[in-house]
């Protein structure tokens, strides 16, 4: 089986690192802002954030029609929600602290169809083009295209990512710094996180797959991961976005006020 590129996020020949950020607010306008602002996917955030699956099902197709790959976070690994995400159009999924060889299974085995894995099939879901679209074309873009990308937030993960790497089922990990740290009781700066970090990349690469990361509104120390190999990231976030413009333009009228 070829590698998945998820709507072309990955697609061979690519000459720029893909770019994207996280959707926290359940509105389309700032689907709408990232897109016109040059962002090659999104993430609508499930984990960290009060969105249900109907308003994703809105942010998946609002991000498609605009050109960007929507990819979502779950909030969980439970089979019925990934299933449910994927028919509604995802490009794929970013599943939260996959620890183990056997998690990762798992997860990939609920984003694929029989025999690649047990996701059942619902050809009269959006992306079954509402039953429109031939049934072995939306069985083979399940198996063929969409992402699974588990995330790597421990000391374990870490370990097990060479093994995780090696399924069919899973096509990168996403190594999740902030909750690294913390399960190690330290920070993202500290040098023993970013030697792990160096060991994802490394073992996604030496299987032939990507490793992202995530910032905040830091694109020199993004510029700088890609630099040392990271293949995809998030640059902030719709919510931190507005919150830090609005403080500043408060804070720069204050301040001329004065």
């Amino acid at each position: 089986m070829s590698a998945r590129t998820g709507n072309g996020l990955f697609a061979a020949g690519r000459t720029t690192t893909p770019i994207g950020t996280w959707l926290k607010i359940a509105s389309g306008e700032p689907v709408e802002i990232m897109a016109y602002a040059g962002f090659d996917f999104v993430v609508v955030d499930l984990e960290h954030a009060p969105l249900d699956l109907q308003t994703a099902y809105r942010l998946i197709s609002s991000a498609a029609a605009l050109g960007m790959a929507p990819l979502v976070r779950v909030p969980d690994k439970t089979p019925s929600t990934i299933q449910k995400i994927l028919d509604a159009g995802a490009a794929g999924i970013l599943v939260p602290h996959v620890d183990t060889l056997e998690q990762a299974e798992a997860v990939g085995a609920a984003c694929r169809f029989p025999p690649h894995g047990v996701r059942g099939a619902g050809g009269t879901s959006r992306a079954g083009a509402w039953g429109l679209r031939a049934t072995a074309d939306y069985l083979a873009a399940g198996n063929d295209e969409v992402l699974c990308i588990p995330q790597l937030e421990s000391v374990e993960a870490i370990k097990a990512a060479p093994d995780m790497l090696a399924l069919d089922t899973v096509d990168a990990v996403f190594v999740g710094a902030a909750d690294l740290s913390m399960s190690m009781g330290t920070t993202p700066a500290d040098p023993e996180v970013a030697e792990l970090i160096a060991s994802a990349i490394a073992a996604a690469h030496a299987a032939g797959k990507k490793c992202g990361l995530a910032f905040g509104g830091v694109p020199d120390r993004a510029a700088q991961a890609v630099r040392e190999g990271c293949d995809f990231l998030l640059l902030s976030n719709d919510t931190t976005m507005l919150a830090e413009a609005a403080r500043d333009l408060v804070r720069q009228f204050r301040a001329a006020a004065q």
